[in-house]
């Protein structure tokens, strides 16, 4: 295979490499961040004031989900222009806005599956005695 087919192929496997780094860069913004910034700021407290690791917690989480949200920003321009190289038509949604979604479901799924399932918290209170 060669010439135009080859790079066709090519295109297709690079859009698909890049909607699913566009997936774990999503899952990283609903779960890694947050958890990080929670770590980082737990140690924080640690050895400053809660105010401190607070402030540092927040400024710190919304610096790092700008940054996160200009590479899924950027990525979603690659993956335009190889769907546009392979003359696929644009639709109403991206690949950015589909995986977004779809991760965000799954954030919250896995959430519910921790919390229930697996923190060793019940939501019903199992001693009725008062």
């Amino acid at each position: 295979m060669g010439g135009p087919a080859r790079r066709l192929l090519l295109a297709s496997e690079s859009a698909a490499l890049l909607v699913l780094i566009m997936f774990v860069g999503s899952l990283v913004l609903w779960v890694g961040v947050p958890a990080g910034w929670l770590w980082i700021g737990s140690q924080l407290q640690a050895s400053s004031s809660m105010a401190t690791a607070v402030g540092s917690m927040m400024i710190g989480m919304l610096l790092t989900i700008a940054a996160v949200v200009a590479g899924l920003a950027w990525l979603s321009r690659k993956h335009a222009e190889l769907q546009e190289a392979r003359g696929v038509p644009e639709s109403e949604t991206t690949a950015l806005e589909l995986v977004l979604v779809v991760s965000a479901v799954v954030a919250v799924v896995g959430f519910f599956v921790w919390f229930f399932g697996f923190s060793g918290t019940s939501p019903i209170p199992l001693n009725l005695s008062y």
